[in-house]
């Protein structure tokens, strides 16, 4: 039963971070894509894209962190079960929240490639994805 806690620990990281990876990847290809326009047309190419393309990476650390507080509660008495469900769970919420901000980094990337235009509010939108994987990591907390 112990091993179901370790699972569950190992499965808020990895999860967090398969969703980092997915969507780092689809943020920095469109960024790529937006500076390749950009210098087509001879424009300059925005940095930013490079906030845009990284955004995603910090729900690695939400996965970091779920999976300390996982070991803090079992540790101190937890089910395994519960921490497997949590691991689990949390660990999918929070990578899902990274793959969609990392796809809405894409077509922020995109935009702004085309108009120059509409940084802040393409911020605020990727702000918003990030939420979700706080408010999971957050009321996961709660529950352990």
């Amino acid at each position: 039963m112990e091993n179901l806690a370790y699972l569950g620990m190992a499965c808020a990281l990895c999860l967090s971070a398969l969703g980092s990876g997915f969507g780092t990847g689809c943020a920095g290809q469109s960024a790529v894509g937006g500076w390749k326009k950009c210098y087509a047309q001879g424009k300059p190419a925005p940095f930013i894209m490079v906030a845009f393309a990284g955004a995603p990476l910090t729900q690695t650390i939400y996965g970091f962190l779920l999976m300390t507080f996982i070991r803090s509660a079992f540790e101190t008495g937890a089910s395994p079960i519960l921490c497997l469900s949590t691991g689990v769970l949390g660990g999918f919420a929070i990578g899902l929240s990274a793959y969609f901000q990392g796809r809405i980094a894409a077509a922020a990337s995109d935009a702004l490639s085309e108009t120059g235009k509409g940084t802040a509010n393409y911020f605020i939108v990727i702000g918003i994805a990030e939420t979700v994987a706080l408010f999971t990591l957050v009321f996961c907390l709660l529950l352990l």
